[in-house]
């Protein structure tokens, strides 16, 4: 590898890193604070490359950093430091280290934009770092299974992060947080990841926009956290027999607005959740569009669609602490005598059915047949079990315009 220095007017240095017998190691030790790297196309078969200078290091036409499925990659220590257009592959796993393709250590302001994270243990690792930004980026691995993988976007303790626009799949978890607070997280695809498209704990104040998670082991799960924003999301098709769309589990003052639960075993699973908005989703063609745990309080659910699920609304007890007012529901035969829109008697949603179902799974079987029809006919005459306390007092007549 031989080495091109260019001065700059600034004195900042451009230095051309070709593939050869030097490597980019070399080129970073022999640069200085705001130079540039440019590194041209190739095979650079490297690792454990450590940034602990303001340098912006760039790929010329995608080369290649291949760890040989035995070591790691970038580690980065240093602040504002760009690294954008390469292809970093093939970093191994250990026992002891998360190994990572690009890892981010307590450092602010680093860019990583436009890179190609192929096969590693961990795509990009942000560890007690703020104001970082990962955008446009193409993660993708191909793991069997949780226990030899790791996450796409792995974030431990970090603030004001702002992940935008990658592609993540076939990773344990698509994006992962854990102490991260005043993030945002957007315009993302998460697919085909062996656990959750997305798994956030202990992490307050972030906001998720207008991304998508379809087809994970698991959905997506948000656990331990409190003013949670979910807008403009989708859900999709993420299926099996402990498979969410979206599970809450110990979510406080949080938002889940304008979202879409389309083709999931459960759209929206709540537990011990307090004071949550669900306003405006579509829910459609679930099994359960959505599972409200008696654990689960103050929580209003408003103005939403529920169209073609199995079930619309199931809970495990008969105290519902909870509000549902002004939503569509499919299977809604009421009548609207005023014409405002608004049926003028109350729909439950929760089927006797699948009130029996909480309790007994295996009933499942019956579902649909001439047993479960006459259940719910007679329970609509004499309610003897479903909770009293959850209907919708104005459930609307026509689909709501989100």
């Amino acid at each position: 590898m031989s080495l091109c220095f260019k001065t700059t007017a600034s004195f900042a240095l451009v230095i051309k890193v070709f593939p050869g017998a030097h490597s980019i190691q070399n080129a970073i030790n022999k640069a200085h604070n705001g130079d540039t790297l440019l590194v041209q196309k190739g095979l650079y078969k490297e690792h454990n490359i450590i940034v602990q200078k303001r340098l912006v290091i760039i790929g010329n036409g995608y080369p290649v950093i291949d760890a040989e499925s035995r070591y790691q990659v970038f580690t980065i220590s240093y602040d504002s430091v760009i690294i954008k257009g390469l292809q970093i592959q093939n970093v191994g796993t250990a026992s002891v280290t998360d190994m990572a393709g690009i890892r981010i250590a307590n450092s602010k302001n680093v860019i990583v934009e436009s890179n190609r994270l192929i096969n590693n243990t961990f795509g990009v690792y942000l560890q007690n770092s703020a104001y970082c930004r990962v955008i446009n980026n193409i993660i993708h691995c191909n793991i069997k299974d949780q226990l030899n993988g790791g996450n796409g976007v792995h974030a431990w303790k970090s603030n004001h992060l702002l992940i935008e626009g990658n592609s993540v799949s076939g990773h344990r978890d698509g994006l992962y947080f854990e102490f991260v607070t005043e993030s945002g997280i957007m315009k993302n695809t998460s697919s085909g990841n062996v656990r959750y498209g997305l798994h956030f704990m202990f992490s307050h104040n972030n906001t998720y926009t207008n991304n998508t998670f379809k087809d994970n082991g698991a959905g997506v799960a948000v656990m331990y956290s409190k003013g949670v924003i979910m807008r403009d999301n989708n859900f999709v098709h993420n299926w099996g027999d402990a498979s969410y769309g979206l599970l809450l589990k110990e979510i406080s003052n949080s938002k889940i607005e304008h979202n879409r639960f389309i083709g999931n075993t459960t759209g929206l699973y709540m537990e011990t959740t307090t004071n949550v908005d669900v306003k405006r989703n579509l829910f459609q063609d679930n099994g359960w569009a959505s599972r409200v745990e008696a654990s689960c309080t103050g929580s209003k659910f408003s103005g939403n669609n529920f169209i073609g699920n199995s079930f619309d609304v199931a809970t495990n007890g008969t105290l519902m602490l909870n509000n549902f007012n002004g939503n569509f529901w499919d299977k809604y035969d009421g009548y609207d005598l005023d014409k405002d829109q608004t049926g003028d008697v109350p729909y439950y949603p929760v089927s006797v059915y699948s009130v029996l179902t909480e309790k007994i799974p295996v009933a499942m079987i019956l579902y649909h047949s001439l047993l479960t029809d006459i259940m719910d006919q007679v329970e609509k005459v004499m309610p003897t079990i479903i909770p009293d306390k959850l209907k919708d007092d104005h459930p609307r007549m026509k689909k709501i315009k989100l």
